[in-house]
């Protein structure tokens, strides 16, 4: 009787500690979903605390899993059947869903890949040559088709930006910002390089490329455990042991048809021609040139100075989430060779930052234009003109930016007032005719920033007889440089145009600015060079 008693006493405990197990066990799972849930919403958070222009959602085609196989024509059949691109050995069980994206994206979707065709041509050209320099294989070009149809502007659901799909943590982590001035996962170029970091990584945990691809869509941490549970060695093995793993350890099906999706998309390229696409031009790539734009700068007025609509500006530089760049950093801008000049000269002009700074604020209840602009001193039409908004209704919990009370523009006459009479004070050299601001800079081995903040200008334009002060130079090496100058001066190239060239291409060969070349020759922005053209460009 003792016995039974203790028997059933130590079954009750052990039944006991097994019910707290099991209960510590569910409290462990829910907090880990509640972190989960509580990551995802901060992903999310960055993409629906701003209403950006201009954002698209993906394409419904890129999350259509094909559940029958199109009847293919022979053509089709033998492009399916070759062996191209990344390892495509694949035995006979392999190609089921190969074959299955393989017709929808030439039959049922065929209008949405033509069209994903046409976008890509712009950033195929820069994709391919970032993989050449990193020794990659071409074929992960094809990957931001199956991640956003090339589209820089798509956001996923789930909070995934850009041409590359990246979620804010993962982007940040490979050096992309992500806030409320600017998202560099819409940056194309910023993107690809981050893109290719995190794909090498991937390859080097995995070692092997599809593996490589199926981790960048569910994440590493998913598929190094589910390799790890099931013994799998690669990513077909993977998914044909997944029932094995446990419902919350397994890939899902986005997961599993990814490698295939890629696979499809990779031969369908590969062989345009032969499936009647229209072929990609190669020659239609962006050219474009970077420009340091510094923080605060009016992205809408610099986009007026280059001759570009904001739309245009916009196109090129996706990444900008306001009309103004970020304050305290600088961010880069991607702008046509032919506008460089107007940008170099609008960006050394303080009225490219026009206000002293800029705040984030969030509407509250009861807020209105009227009462922010009383709050912080700046009239309703300032407001409503650097958040680019013109209804006068505003929404609590959305966000709009406070430009500073007074102007850089302001604070920099103040200062320059007293620097150009120190500058007349200490004059040593007087305008002649001919001369410009980079030929001085250049005699006096100044930059041209420096000789116009010596002497407070904020113009590149003199006049004859004009006054100026030229830093550490004396009398004496004033007119020895005078005297070296003259001689430089007379180093006239005479310049025949090529096809291809324009102003900005031929003052980076020469070293000259595009402003000089324009002066020297009576040149404008807007005027055209011919193959043949004689131009004459001064060189030291």
């Amino acid at each position: 009787m003792l016995k039974s008693f203790r028997l059933i006493a130590l079954l009750a405990l052990f039944a006991f500690f097994a019910g707290c197990s099991a209960k510590n066990a569910q409290v462990d799972e829910a907090a880990i979903d509640a972190q989960t849930a509580a990551a995802l919403k901060s992903e999310a958070s960055v993409e629906t605390e701003v209403a950006d222009s201009g954002i698209e959602p993906l394409d419904p085609e890129l999350e259509a899993a094909p559940q029958e196989a199109e009847t293919l024509t022979p053509e089709e059949e033998k492009v399916l059947q070759s062996n191209n691109g990344i390892y495509f050995n694949l035995d006979e069980h392999d190609t089921k869903e190969v074959q299955q994206y393989f017709g929808f994206f030439t039959h049922k979707a065929r209008k949405t890949f033509d069209r994903w065709l046409q976008r890509s041509e712009p950033f195929l050209p820069y994709v391919r040559q970032v993989l050449s320099e990193n020794d990659m294989p071409q074929d992960l070009a094809m990957l931001p088709f199956a991640e956003s149809g090339y589209n820089a502007w798509a956001y996923s659901r789930a909070g995934a930006a850009g041409m590359w799909q990246f979620m804010p943590f993962t982007g940040r982590k490979f050096g992309l910002r992500v806030d409320w001035w600017v998202d560099e996962r819409r940056d194309p170029y910023k993107s690809t390089q981050a893109a290719v970091k995190y794909l090498n990584v991937l390859h080097d945990m995995f070692g092997d490329w599809y593996l490589a691809l199926a981790a960048y869509n569910a994440g590493e941490g998913k598929i190094g455990r589910a390799l790890k549970k099931t013994g799998s060695k690669d990513f077909f093995d993977l998914t044909k042991n997944n029932h094995k793993l446990s419902r919350r350890a397994r890939l899902r099906t986005e997961t599993k048809n990814y490698v295939p999706k890629f696979i499809a998309i990779s031969k369908i390229f590969k062989n345009l021609d032969e499936l009647g696409f229209t072929n990609i031009n190669w020659e239609n790539g962006i050219q474009f040139e970077t420009v340091k734009v510094p923080g605060g700068t009016d992205l809408l007025a610099l986009a007026k100075a280059c001759g570009m609509k904001w739309s245009e500006f916009h196109k090129l530089n996706p990444h900008f989430r306001r009309q103004v760049s970020p304050p305290n950093a600088v961010i880069n801008a991607y702008l046509p060779e032919r506008v460089m000049a107007d940008a170099a000269d609008y960006l050394e002009s303080p009225n490219s930052r026009p206000f002293a700074g800029y705040k984030r604020y969030k509407i509250r209840k009861g807020d209105s234009w009227y009462r922010i602009a009383r709050r912080y001193g700046v009239p309703v039409a300032v407001l409503k003109s650097v958040n680019n908004h013109k209804s006068n209704l505003i929404k609590p919990g959305s966000y709009i930016m406070i430009p500073g009370k007074g102007s850089s523009a302001a604070v920099y006459a103040t200062n320059t007032s007293k620097t150009r009479r120190t500058a007349q004070s200490r004059a040593n050299y007087r305008v002649r005719q001919g001369d410009t601001l980079w030929d001085i800079a250049s005699r006096y081995s100044v930059s041209v920033t420096t000789l116009k903040r010596a002497n407070g200008l904020y113009s590149s334009k003199l006049k004859i007889g004009q006054k100026l002060y030229i830093p550490d130079n004396n009398a004496s090496s004033s007119a020895r440089s005078v005297a070296k100058a003259e001689n430089v001066k007379q180093q006239l190239v005479k310049y025949q145009v090529r096809r291809g060239d324009n102003l900005w291409k031929i003052a980076r060969r020469f070293g000259v600015k595009v402003s000089s070349l324009m002066e020297w020759n009576s040149l404008n922005s807007k005027s055209i060079l011919r193959p043949g053209d004689k131009i004459k460009v001064y060189v030291q």
